[in-house]
Order: structure tokens, then sequence, then C-alpha cells
């Protein structure tokens, strides 16, 4: 692994960057998910030269290290563990979702609460939240709420109607020292009015001595580890949310359903192989076709969610422009531009620049086959959203009238779930996981440290005080 304009693939693949040829019928399905490439238009030279890229840059070697353990996180001496914490492979990760199982059936059989604040941003808020969003369609247990932002707007507004003797509070932060979520935390801590913070409120993190001062009780303290990256978190006791709003066994479903995925990336082979084949999708668009952005459009109103947790998946990941020895990269683009909507709110909205635009923008479609809701609403949902993947492939030719001339020939792949449940939606974050860190590798990044984000937190710093 190095440098990916050095090796023999990636010259091969730009003599081919002109070419665009669709590959009908290119379609895999893994258990609840399948993934279909017949829009992807590429062809099949490229395919395999695509797949001779993964070779050359060492792509399952890595990928064996990261499960083995190894210190792959590079820049910050950890080893990357995510996918233990639904592997059942580690005695501390079964103790954790042991506590939680204990706890959540305690809350619910109590019958105290009626509602839970969680308090967390970035990691510790978008992927709990995503969850809760896509599976509300499930009966619910408690009533889940999200706080984020350091706006005051935000905690106050969630606050306003609820009742503080039933009001369960999550503090969500590794460190405990978060600033946003402890200003957020000591405003809530200040709404319960002396009522007993040991009975109102849990804490998610690894800083044990903090949240103890702070008021937490120590029994109510679920950790994670330092090898469990904030945008991969959602799987260890940062899911608490999701067990507390539909019960444990939900959130069981759910790590069931990463780890089918996990067992897919570790075991078919690279041309079957669902995350990789979506990770040289974008690999090809972003490289080869100069693609600067990539378009996630979830054809489901509950993973209305999803194209903002991919974002911060995505973008804080693979958003570098130094390798991994350290070197400035000049002659090759990394991580694309994500963005999306729910379709299809979508299409009233950004889809004319997608169809029409000067930019190409590949797309990423989600759908799901079958619905909790209104039959008749989810065909002409799922209509749609296979109509807008012919269109850009097709376009539409009109000599009369050029404003209603378009040449197509747009990428697109279409993601379906069967149906939306915990075990199915377990697989498609776990499946974006594995694709960013399939690219993570071919780009030669570290896609597990986030240097970036510090910078704008230092200077906010010591602004505050001029302020």
């Amino acid at each position: 692994m190095g440098n990916p304009t050095q090796t023999q693939a990636w010259h091969r693949l730009l003599s081919h960057s002109p070419s665009i040829a669709p590959v009908k019928d290119y379609r895999i399905s893994v258990n609840g998910l399948s993934l279909d490439l017949s829009h992807a238009l590429i062809s099949e030279d490229v395919w395999t030269h695509l797949f001779e890229l993964t070779e050359e840059q060492n792509v399952e070697d890595y990928r064996d290290r990261m499960i083995a353990g190894e210190t792959i996180n590079i820049t910050e001496d950890r080893s990357v563990g995510h996918i233990w914490l639904r592997a059942k492979v580690r005695d501390d990760v079964q103790t954790v979702l042991k506590q939680m199982d204990d706890f959540v059936r305690r809350t619910h059989q109590s019958g105290h609460f009626t509602d839970v604040v969680h308090i967390g941003i970035g990691g510790s808020d978008l992927g709990p939240r995503l969850v809760c969003e896509a599976l509300k369609h499930l009966p619910k247990k408690l009533n889940v709420h999200f706080v984020a932002n350091v706006d005051g707007a935000d905690i106050a507004e969630i606050l306003k109607p609820l009742n503080p003797d039933t009001t369960l509070f999550i503090i969500a932060s590794k460190t405990f020292t978060t600033t946003e979520t402890m200003m957020n935390a000591k405003y809530a801590r200040k709404w319960l009015d002396g009522r007993d913070i040991a009975h109102h409120m849990i804490a998610l993190s690894t800083n044990e001595e903090a949240v103890v001062a702070f008021g937490i009780n120590i029994d109510n303290i679920f950790p994670f580890w330092d090898w469990v990256g904030g945008r991969f978190s959602v799987w260890s006791s940062i899911g608490m949310p999701i067990a507390l709003a539909y019960g444990f066994d939900v959130f069981k479903d759910f790590l069931e359903g990463a780890h089918a995925m996990d067992h897919h990336f570790l075991h078919e082979d690279i041309e079957d192989n669902v995350p990789v084949l979506m990770a040289l999708f974008g690999i090809w668009n972003r490289n080869f076709m100069d693609r600067h952005a990539v378009a996630v459009l979830p054809y489901a109103q509950n993973l209305s969610l999803l194209p903002s947790f991919l974002q911060q998946l995505d973008m804080e990941s693979n958003g570098k422009s130094v390798d991994r020895e350290g070197n400035f990269i000049k002659d090759y683009k990394t991580g694309p531009i994500v963005f999306g909507q729910a379709g299809t709110n979508g299409q009233h909205a950004f889809h004319q620049w997608l169809h029409q635009g000067t930019d190409i923008v590949p797309c990423e479609f989600i759908i799901v086959d079958k619905t909790a809701y209104e039959q008749s609403h989810h065909n002409v949902l799922n209509a749609n959203a296979r109509a807008q993947v012919q269109a850009f492939a097709e376009g539409q030719k009109d000599e009369n009238n050029k404003h209603k001339h378009y040449a197509g020939h747009r990428p697109s792949i279409l993601v379906c779930l069967e149906v939306m449940n915990p075990y199915n939606l377990g697989q498609l974050i776990a499946l974006y996981e594995h694709k960013v860190f399939v690219q993570g590798i071919i780009w030669n990044v570290n896609s597990f440290d986030q240097f970036g984000v510090e910078l704008g937190k230092k200077i906010a710093k010591s602004l505050l005080s001029e302020i």
C-alpha cells in the first residue's frame, strides 16, 4: 500500500477514463439487502482493473489487520475495533452489553420514566438518532429525544413540554469534556431542580472520574473503548437510546445485521463483495471521471437522516490531504462531498441540477421493498426511485427543444432493503462503514482520525473570553 497512482492498475484505469458503458444485470444480494450496479456505467474491463487496484493497494490485507487488532490507526496509535462490538469475540464488550440489557429491562419494568433525552454531538448523536428515526414504525417503549447543538434553543425547546420527574438523561461523551455536550448536560442538571442526579442521569463515557465528579452514579456509567471512533460508535453503549426506545432485543438484532455484513465483507470474493463494489464505484467516479461529489438519495422517509450520518462517516474519515506516510497528497483526489435528501422531496429541490447541471454527480439510491405503511404511497415512492435511476442513465432526446434535452449517462447504483427492520438497518450502516474503509485504504489515508476538527475548537475557546 502506498501512493495509488504508482500502481499498474491505476495507469490501466487512466487509459479508460473517457469510457462509460452500461453493464446490464449486475446485481448482488446478501441476506435482506441487494446492490444493483446495472446503471453504474462501468465497463467490464474497468471493473477488472478496479479489482486489480484493490489487490495492489492490499485492501484485503489491511482488512485482515484491522480484524486482528493491529494498530492501523497509526496517527493515534490505536486499533480499530468497531467490528468487535457486534462479533461476540471480546468479554469486555459482552460485559457492557449485559450491563445495558439489565439497565434497559429494569427501566422499562419500573414504569417511572416516560421520556429519555440523549445529549451528545457528532458520532455520539448521529448514529443513535438515525437508528431511532429509521425504526420509528416499531412499537415504542419510551419517547427518546436528541439534543446536540450548543445553541440553547435546542435543549430548551426539547425540554419545554417534558416533566422533570419522568425524564431520564443520557450524557454521551467519550472524554466527558466535549464543550457542547457538557454545556447541555449542566443545563439539564439545573433543569432537574434539585432532583437526584443519580436517579435521572446516566453516562456513556470512558472518563469515570469526571462522570462521578459531575454527580452521576458510578453504576450508571456505560463505558466504551479508545478503539471505537465516534462515528463508528453506534454499536457500543452509544446505542443506549435505541435500546431504551425499542427494547434491548431490537438493539441486539441491529448488531446481528451489522455482523452479517461484516461476515460478507470478510469472506466474500472481491468481485461479489457489496462494500468493495460500492467503494470502487466511488473510486472510479472520483479519481478517473473527475466527479467531486456523491448524492445519497434514500427513498424512505424514515431514512431521511442517512445523508447527514454519512456526511460525517465519509467526509470526516476520508476528507484528508495527507497520506499514511505523512506526505501531502498532490496527484490524486480523496473523499468527495456527500449530500442528499429523502426522495421524493429531493426531486423537488436539487434533482434538476443532477439531471441537467454542468457537473455530473454519481447517485446512490436506497429503497425499501416492503413497507410498514400505506402500500399505495409506497408504490408511488419506489416507482419514482426507479424512474430516476433510468432517467439519469438514459436521459431524454429532444432536438426541437434543447431545454427539454439532456444527455443522460449519469451513473447511479441502487441499494434495496427487503424490509426496514433492525437487522437490515444494521447491514446498511455496516455496508457504508466498510465502503469508507476500502476507499481510505486505496487512497492511502488514515480514515480513523479527525485532526482537522480540532483547530476550530481551540480558536473558539480563545475567542470566548473576548466575547
